[in-house]
């Protein structure tokens, strides 16, 4: 198995455990708010939800930057 398709697997199982433990936390969340993007803006949604949502997904898109750092 290649390394891309190990790192590939290890993301999206942490990612998703952590996706699960989120909506599993946030079950009694009463504070709520709205995301305001460029054109519209979303329901209300958890303010956990929306930070966990953003931490996820910065894991996942961290995962795949490649950092070469040799000294030579």
């Amino acid at each position: 198995m290649s390394l891309f398709f190990k790192k590939l697997f290890f993301t999206a199982i942490f990612n998703s455990s952590l996706f699960v433990l989120l909506l599993i936390g946030i079950q009694n969340s009463s504070n709520k708010t709205k995301v305001d993007f460029l054109i519209n803006e979303t329901i209300e949604l958890p303010i956990s939800f929306i930070v966990g949502s953003s931490f996820i997904l910065g894991s996942i898109l961290g995962n795949f930057f490649v950092f070469n750092m040799n000294n030579e």
